[in-house]
């Protein structure tokens, strides 16, 4: 896991300063910043130190290219990095005599609901890349994968309306599933029809939904806005 350091209010501004230019001196830097001296060079050093910022020759300073990845990132009203939705896939898979695979998850939060099984697309990483991967780790099972859709969902606490997650899943539809099922840490597996799906208290999603969707004739996008009791999360 890469590690990203901390970065003080007053470094976000030096950073938006120069999000704008190619490079700035020294003086006219700190002057635009607002900053007193002491505290411009402190955080001005520190942004260096972390390799943000650059500095060419007798005082003129740029951002490095990890710099212009974090710093384009901010939401340049507030001076705050924004958040980003989670990104992710979902796993339709199904065998050849009509069920599909249902995953029970096993970890926080959401301890206890069942739907299909899901997992975070890595850097760099494709939609079906993420699939097969996460098909193979999570459930031992290999299968011909194509996309079907994409299926945006944000979660809110029922009570507050708070939203907890947004995430963005790519839909995969998988079919000739081959292998052994296993279940992982985390989740267990099992092949289910849409009636025995439906019946599980806790569960995410339509499966009936679903089943239009990979059965579609175009990509298909879903929005939905979901609400769970605090203590579900």
């Amino acid at each position: 896991m890469s590690y990203e350091p901390d970065v003080h209010s007053a470094q976000m501004v030096i950073l938006r300063q120069l999000l704008f230019v190619n490079e700035l001196n020294f003086g006219k830097l700190r002057q635009a910043t607002g900053l007193e001296s002491d505290a411009f060079n402190f955080h001005l050093g520190k942004l260096v130190q972390n390799q943000y910022v650059v500095k060419h020759g007798p005082g003129r300073y740029s951002l490095t290219t990890q710099g212009k990845t974090y710093a384009n990132r901010m939401d340049t009203d507030d001076g705050t990095i924004e958040k980003q939705p989670k990104l992710s896939v979902v796993l339709i898979i199904e065998d050849s005599l009509g069920r599909q695979l249902f995953q029970e998850r096993l970890k926080q939060p959401y301890f206890g609901y069942w739907g299909h099984p899901t997992g975070k697309i890595r850097w760099g990483e494709t939609m079906l890349g993420t699939g097969e991967r996460e098909l193979l780790e999570e459930t031992g099972l290999t299968a011909d994968l194509h996309v079907v859709g994409v299926y945006h969902k944000l979660d809110y606490d029922k009570s507050s309306n708070e939203l907890r997650e947004d995430k963005y899943f790519c839909m995969i539809h998988g079919t000739n599933p081959k292998g052994e099922l296993i279940d992982s840490e985390g989740c267990h597996n099992e092949w289910l029809t849409k009636d025995q799906f439906i019946k599980k208290v806790k569960r995410f999603g339509d499966p009936r939904q679903t089943s239009r969707i990979i059965r579609a004739k175009s990509a298909t996008i879903v929005e939905t806005k979901d609400f769970y009791e605090a203590e579900h999360y």
